[in-house]
């Protein structure tokens, strides 16, 4: 009988939803937004956004989160694999509060507010759940995940009440038809037994 247990360590668990957009059906690529509520890793818990976005933030990277050690700890460990330009730690981390809202079913949304901003990330028209499951070694990484995955039709990015014109885009997931624009959930990374 196989073990139950998966033979791998966890590394982090929570949620890492996002939402990227594009004007072209992903040709291009213009609004990337990674959301992660970590319920445990090694520099404890807390709420994180990456938004990058050419009309929301000039393109710039901008990084809010409530724990900045759980921030830099997501940059090194994680999102350098996913995305490198979100792992530079010389941008600052903009201190904010996280409320969430909302259901897959109809909409979802999260909701980020530093001293300067008010940032509304949501969710809508969502296909069938499916559950990504990732090894080590998956991709080139080094790492894996498992993560429960809703895939959304629509998804709207918007920065002080305005919006992000672009949209998400179509796109599969080994069998399973997903998009750019996915509330992950029950998510856990996790690294080769040491």
């Amino acid at each position: 009988m196989a073990s139950p247990v998966d033979p791998n360590d966890p590394l982090m668990t929570g949620e890492n939803s996002f939402i990227r957009l594009s004007p072209d059906g992903g040709t291009t690529m213009t609004d990337r937004f990674s959301h992660w509520r970590v319920l445990w890793c090694a520099a404890g818990a807390g709420t994180v956004l990456f938004a990058q976005s050419k009309q929301l933030t000039s393109g710039r990277v901008q990084i809010y989160s409530d724990n900045a050690a759980v921030a830099r700890w997501l940059q090194r460990s994680i999102e350098t694999l996913l995305f490198p330009a979100f792992a530079d730690e010389s941008i600052p981390v903009i201190n904010a509060e996280f409320a969430r809202g909302g259901d897959p079913r109809s909409a979802a949304w999260e909701t980020v507010t530093s001293a300067n901003e008010k940032i509304r990330l949501t969710w809508y028209d969502c296909l069938a759940p499916f559950v990504l499951t990732m090894a080590p070694g998956t991709n080139n990484r080094p790492i894996g995940v498992f993560s429960t995955f809703f895939p959304a039709r629509s998804a709207q990015a918007e920065i002080n009440g305005m919006a992000a014109t672009t949209k998400p885009w179509p796109e599969m997931r080994g069998d399973r038809q997903s998009s750019s624009a996915c509330l992950a959930w029950s998510e856990t990374w996790v690294r080769p037994k040491s």
